[in-house]
């Protein structure tokens, strides 16, 4: 299974891209720690994201669509995604652009208040690009997402539905 993980968050290296690897390592049933095919840190994209047809974000758009799980996780703020992360999405496809894609958003926050914004906000965006996005949207607190119990409950409950989803597309069927 290839995996990969986008982060939009503004700070590079963030708790945010540490919680998508995390997650996108536990639903491939892969150790902590062992890591992913492909990390896009959006904010390295730097300007390129401003434009069409910059290489290193055409390559990192690929990359996604060669997968067969992303992770598309974000910081929550003012109760929804960064525009950082909308201004890599707008580099897809519309309806095309991650398709055959198991996407999973999550977000990241200080607390409960926004536990809705991954399903309410993210979810029908990769949903609108093709993604398939059978999974809700996980929500998880940023200062102690590793240790959060909804994190392995999340994980338990739907790793057997992202197998079964990536065994359709590497089989073909549709």
């Amino acid at each position: 299974m290839k995996v990969a993980v986008v982060a939009g968050n503004p700070k590079p290296q963030s708790r945010t891209l540490a919680a998508g690897i995390l997650l996108a390592e536990k639903l491939a049933g892969r150790p902590a720690g062992t890591g992913v095919e492909h990390t896009i840190d959006v904010i390295e994209l730097g300007s390129g994201l401003l434009g069409w047809g910059d290489e290193a974000v055409n390559n990192a758009v690929r990359e996604i669509q060669e997968a067969d799980l992303a992770v598309f996780a974000s910081p929550t703020f003012k109760a929804t995604y960064t525009g950082l992360l909308k201004l890599f999405l707008d580099q897809f496809e519309g309806s095309t652009g991650l398709q055959n894609v198991v996407s999973v958003p999550l977000m990241l926050g200080a607390g409960p208040a926004h536990a809705l914004a991954p399903d309410v906000t993210l979810k029908p965006v990769l949903a609108e690009l093709g993604g398939t996005c059978a999974l809700p949207g996980l929500y998880l607190r940023d200062k102690s997402f590793a240790e959060d119990a909804a994190l392995d409950t999340y994980v338990q409950r739907w790793t057997p539905i992202v197998n079964a989803l990536v065994k359709i597309r590497s089989t073909g069927q549709r």
